[in-house]
């Protein structure tokens, strides 16, 4: 008895297919399983986060600092929006919307801000460094640096650089205010910041007098950059005298967080943050560092202060000559609080410091309704669609339909791990790019149906067609959804606000777009191809050779014209003469030569 034959295998673009649509399904059964695991240990939701003109939020109003007297400019004002707007999109897409009001500066933002955002904005991070005259600070510590090769001399080993406060400064205001005289300068003047004819006696008594406790007011701890400072640590615990400034936060290119390492590369576990100066900066550096390296015997003139909105970060002994420019910030910094004052600190210093006026809830500038009508909008367009593709493609459209809903379930899905994760906040523009997407996702259906079409139209059998229509679409595919995705981009690199939610949902929807397309639309048409209701070319199919004038069959054979009209068939011959190959054209010219001799006879 003859054994049975072995069946045949899958062919392989059924195999492919199912690859992917398994792969697909892992996706989002991922995307799913990091949204459960937020929503179980990282305070996340279900739900995305909505924006400031849906939801409201917190409106802060920041004040300046200044001297009696004086009035911030129009163009310290708009460096100070455009700095704080740097700084609160390093958090997240918040859509904050930061505008000048008067001689203040009002930030509103979305929802409840956790403490880092917070302290990003309300932190000015005006940073100076001043040589110290005189302290109350019982101190021993250095600063620490790389210097470059031909550094006159180096920093001693082991030493280290540690902060007498803490960096993160939140003054405390006071109901009574304090009246400064103003400082006067000596005569003759000072040869350097570090020289203690500075020092006049109305500065030393002043200093003598300071009180700690009022350094929060807004003006106990503000002067000129070219005069002297009196001031304190953040913790109103160690008062200092210091010089002019000689450099500021505006000769900072970087800024960066991580834990001090020893000689041998170790970790010591203290968190540090580690400043880059420009050209300008390194060479004043090097000259400061110089200086005050020369006063090692002259404590404390030997010091010098980072000073952070006023008030003494740190002020480490320099104990060699610094000439690279990376000097080195450590102290009581935890990771969050180290990365956070990097963050202020590289993206500019601003050029005033300001104090917290006010922190209030706002409600929301829109509301329910427009929700509704943005959604309403977003409805009717998808049933737009739905209605077209169905009278268009008959039950092949139910493949587009099928191809928007699991792009709408990945869509939510990135989109809700966005907003507990990265602090994304869908606002009504965002709305507007998820429902733009709607037709950018069909469009790229259409170019794929129409492909398959044309090959049909050529002769070419569904399996085959879908292959061949896959191929060609595909290119057309990624070349426009290239522009959409840079047109995002650029938008989203350019604009502000609520329009760079819109380009933010634009440039993901189209991300997805393709991924759907590839793992899903072209999968699921591989494996209709293979069923008998499609490849059969039924009349609902939406692929009915006839109905798309597929007449020519190759080979130069084509249907009895009593299936077609006279007018496709000559289409059809006309089409069948450009695609003959070399020997079918010999073939046929020799048959033609073949009756002419006999009819000749």
């Amino acid at each position: 008895m003859a054994a049975s034959p072995k069946r045949s295998s899958r062919p392989t673009p059924v195999r492919k297919a199912w690859r992917s649509l398994g792969l697909l399904g892992a996706l989002i059964v991922l995307l799913a399983g990091i949204n459960l695991a937020g929503v179980l240990w990282a305070n996340g939701s279900w739900t995305p986060k909505l924006g400031l003109d849906l939801e409201g939020g917190t409106e802060i109003v920041l004040a300046p600092k200044l001297e009696s007297g004086q009035t911030a400019t129009a163009d310290q004002l708009n460096q100070a929006v455009s700095i704080i707007r740097q700084r609160v999109d390093a958090s997240g897409v918040s859509e904050a919307e930061i505008v000048t009001q008067g001689n203040n500066v009002v930030v509103s933002m979305a929802g409840k801000l956790d403490d880092e955002t917070r302290n990003r904005i309300e932190s000015s991070a005006k940073l100076e460094l001043r040589a110290v005259i005189l302290t109350s600070a019982a101190t021993s510590t250095a600063v620490t640096g790389t210097p470059s090769p031909g550094a006159t001399s180096t920093p001693s080993p082991g030493a280290t650089s540690t902060p007498s406060s803490d960096a993160t400064v939140t003054p405390t205001p006071t109901a009574a205010p304090v009246t400064i005289p103003p400082y006067v300068p000596p005569t003759p003047p000072p040869t350097d910041a570090s020289d203690k004819a500075w020092v006049t006696a109305d500065l030393q008594r002043r200093y003598d007098s300071f009180d700690c406790s009022t350094l929060g007011q807004a003006t106990t701890n503000v002067a000129p950059a070219s005069d002297p400072l009196v001031t304190c640590d953040a913790t109103r615990t160690a008062k200092f005298l210091l010089g002019p400034v000689e450099l500021t936060g505006e000769e900072i290119t970087d800024a960066t967080n991580g834990q001090v390492t020893t000689q041998t590369g170790s970790g010591t576990g203290q968190w540090a943050v580690n400043l880059v100066f420009n050209n300008k900066g390194t060479q004043t550096f090097t000259a400061v560092s110089t200086r005050l390296y020369g006063l090692t015997s002259q404590s404390p003139r030997d010091q010098f202060a980072f000073v952070l909105d006023g008030s003494v970060l740190s002020a480490p002994r320099m104990q060699g000559v610094i000439s690279d420019g990376k000097p080195q910030i450590t102290g009581s910094f935890t990771q969050a609080t180290s990365q956070s004052l990097a963050d202020q600190l590289k993206f500019g210093a601003l050029p005033i410091s300001f104090s917290v006026q006010s922190s209030d809830t706002v409600s929301p500038t829109l509301g329910a309704s427009q929700l509704r009508n943005g959604l309403l909008a977003g409805l009717i367009g998808l049933i737009l669609v739905v209605v077209y593709t169905l009278f268009q493609y008959r039950v092949l459209g139910l493949v587009t339909i099928a191809s928007l809903a699991i792009a709408a379930v990945v869509t939510y899905l990135m989109i809700t791990i966005l907003s507990w994760e990265q602090g994304y906040r869908l606002s009504l523009a965002g709305i507007a790019g998820l429902i733009v997407a709607i037709g950018f996702t069909a469009d790229s259906f259409i170019v794929y149906f129409e492909r398959v079409r044309d090959e049909l139209r050529e002769g070419r059998l569904l399996v085959s067609a879908v292959e061949a229509g896959w191929k060609r679409a595909f290119r057309t595919v990624l070349a426009s959804k290239g522009v959409n995705l840079l047109a995002a981009v650029v938008l989203y690199v350019l604009a502000v606000g609520s329009v760079k939610g819109f380009a933010y949902t634009l440039g993901l929807t189209t991300i997805i777009d393709v991924i759907i397309v590839i793992m899903f639309t072209h999968p699921m048409l591989q494996l209709l191809a293979q069923t008998r209701f499609f490849s059969s070319g039924k009349p609902a199919s939406g692929l009915d050779p006839t109905a798309l004038g597929a007449v020519y069959r190759g080979r130069a054979e084509f249907r009895p014209r009593t299936e077609v009209s006279e007018a496709k068939l000559a289409t059809s011959q006309k089409e069948a003469a450009r695609r003959q190959t070399i020997a079918e054209r010999k073939a046929q010219a020799a048959g033609q030569n073949t009756d002419s001799e006999g009819k000749g006879k």
